[in-house]
């Protein structure tokens, strides 16, 4: 159960970044609880995913790459209902930036599961940040390169 459960973590985020956003919407329920108030986003909400991948697009396509890397996963299960604790280092890159071509945020997550069917499905992810480093403008770089 454990194996499956860390499958479709990895799955999931392996789709956040390299924008299959088809998969990362089926790996995930509807509502999702996101919440990444930590980090100055606003209070956590649920959403559907198509509200959240749709903002997602809006800045990831202007890195040239990101990369989530979770640490080992702490996985708890209760029947159909899972939690996943993991830190995530999450870079993002944009090449030729000559004020510094990535930025990394650092802090853990958070994620729930619930199984339908034989499947487990994302159905909320809570970002708790710690700190970041590198080059903070390339965020608003990355929403203007991908509106272009």
């Amino acid at each position: 159960m454990t194996h499956d459960i860390t499958n479709a973590v990895q799955r999931f985020f392996e789709a956040v970044d390299t924008q299959n956003w088809a998969a990362a919407n089926g790996l995930m329920t509807n509502p999702f609880h996101l919440d990444y108030s930590s980090f100055g986003a606003g209070p956590a909400a649920d959403l559907s995913p198509a509200d959240i991948l749709s903002g997602w697009r809006s800045v990831l396509p202007g890195f040239d790459s990101t990369h989530h890397q979770l640490s080992p996963l702490i996985i708890e299960t209760d029947g159909n209902s899972a939690t996943v604790r993991a830190y995530v280092t999450a870079d993002h890159q944009i090449a030729g930036v000559e004020a510094g071509e990535v930025w990394t945020v650092y802090g853990s997550y958070v994620l729930t599961l619930t199984k339908i069917g034989p499947d487990w499905r994302l159905s909320g992810n809570t970002f708790q940040f710690k700190f970041q480093t590198g080059n903070t403008d390339l965020p608003a770089l990355a929403q203007s390169r991908a509106a272009s």
